[in-house]
């Protein structure tokens, strides 16, 4: 059947372009268009807790040693903290570098704008983020919208039912006959995409118009080359390095991904798909199914990057410069108040006025200064929050012998097409003996 979906990511490209010229020409109705956006969003997020529910369920529960899970989470954990560091230091050494805040001055609006962002986040702590982890019942874990408390209750479930070893079969299959219905309700919401771009960047376009943007040019040049340099650069030499996997290759793999994210402002969008592509790319179903939603909580690369530069960029803006020891207090905690928000549209804004609120008060004001344009720096944080979650994923394969290279060379080179209808492999689809690592497949039941 021939690939309907080309239709649709083009349509989301009009949309977007679309969405743009109603914001600036008429900026009110642009912004009355919000809603749209809104809801898109909120379909995908949706399905969310269900996806990763399944799909870590799935491959823990398949695995025979539970020690091979516990490697595939601590190398995850130990490579999201290092590169999460990395992302703070080269952030703090373009912020000072730069010094992108000096000369701005603050208005009464911009206050006002920063109070109601502090007041979202000034009451996070690391107490309330560990004991946010932990459902009210299993069930709320997959309905209340926390990737996190759905990481936890499907790590209980699935190392559950490999202590039930034969007897845990039939809710495994089970388990996968629910993960197929999942995706294709998602392959269906996916279809409103065009329409919820169409709203979202009318809306924010309409809101912000473009002196914002000419006010506060340097901050975001200096951002977006940031993680730019940081993808291409770093990750790109790692990918290298470890998997012999180019990085153009692997982004060009993940396109509709990041047009998606563009699009949405928001990498918890894809996060589905990113799952079922990296288990097409040659990742075992063990360490995409535990890698990729724990990094969308943990690896949070471009969060870092934009805190960093934020946190300089106010405290210089408001005439108030940091200290190089208060900037990486402040910095550290705001990276562990940011767990489990990455994928949410606008959490990085409130993180940072939260973190200020805590630590230095008279700073929060300066955050109305980039209200203004947080979204647009917040597709450049999902952006690069997404491409660093990608590579990690192989990187983990790799380390743990879970990654087919050769699979994944033929998928890279369009040799083996990813299914857009049902974003799985199906073993009854040829080439049917493929496993997620190019391996033949045990006996499943039909699709």
């Amino acid at each position: 059947m021939r690939d309907r979906t080309r239709y649709l990511y083009l349509a989301v490209i009009v949309a977007v372009l679309l969405g743009i010229l109603v914001g600036f020409i008429w900026p009110d109705v642009g912004k009355e268009l919000k809603p749209l956006g809104t809801g898109f969003v909120a379909l995908i997020q949706m399905v969310i807790g269900p996806i990763i529910f399944c799909t870590i369920v799935l491959g823990i529960g398949s695995v025979r040693q539970a020690a091979q899970v516990g490697k595939v989470g601590g190398l995850a954990l130990g490579y999201f903290i290092v590169m999460s560091t990395v992302a703070l230091v080269i952030g703090l050494a373009v912020g000072n570098v730069i010094d992108p805040g000096s000369g701005l001055q603050l208005t009464d609006t911009a206050r006002q704008a920063a109070e109601a962002e502090a007041a979202k986040g000034a009451d996070a702590s690391t107490v309330d983020f560990l004991l946010g982890i932990i459902p009210k019942t299993v069930v709320s874990a997959l309905t209340d919208g926390s990737v996190l408390q759905a990481l936890l209750v499907a790590l209980l479930t699935g190392f559950a039912l490999q202590a039930m070893g034969p007897k845990g079969a039939p809710i495994l299959r089970g388990v996968e006959h629910f993960q197929r219905l999942v995706f294709r309700v998602l392959a269906m919401i996916m279809w409103a995409a065009p329409v919820g771009a169409f709203g979202a960047m009318a809306a924010v376009v309409g809101a912000t118009g473009i002196e914002a943007l000419k006010s506060l040019a340097i901050i975001m040049i200096a951002f977006y080359v940031t993680c730019v340099l940081f993808v291409g650069v770093v990750l790109g030499a790692l990918l290298w390095a470890v998997a012999r996997i180019n990085l153009w290759s692997l982004l060009s793999y993940l396109g509709r991904e990041f047009l998606l994210i563009l699009s949405t402002s928001s990498s918890e969008t894809a996060l589905p798909r990113l799952i079922a592509k990296m288990e097409h790319l040659g990742v075992s179903k063990t360490v995409a199914g535990i890698t990729v939603p724990t990094g969308y909580s943990f690896n949070l690369d471009g969060t870092a990057i934009y805190l960093t530069m934020a946190t300089l960029f106010i405290a210089s803006a408001t005439g108030s410069p940091l200290e190089f020891g208060e900037q990486v207090a402040l910095l550290l905690f705001m990276m562990i108040a940011s767990k489990g928000a990455a994928g949410v549209t606008g959490a990085g804004l409130a993180t940072l006025a939260g973190g200020l609120q805590a630590h230095r008060p008279e700073l929060v004001d300066g955050v109305g200064l980039i209200v203004g344009i947080d979204r647009f720096m917040s597709e450049a944080r999902a952006l690069t929050n997404f491409a660093g979650n990608a590579v990690a994923t192989v990187l983990v394969g790799t380390w743990t012998g879970e990654f087919d290279r050769e699979r994944a060379g033929r998928v890279l080179a369009g040799q083996a097409p990813f299914d857009e209808a049902t974003l799985l492999d199906d073993p009854d689809d040829t080439p049917a003996a493929e496993g997620p690592r190019g391996e033949p497949e045990k006996e499943m039941s039909p699709a």
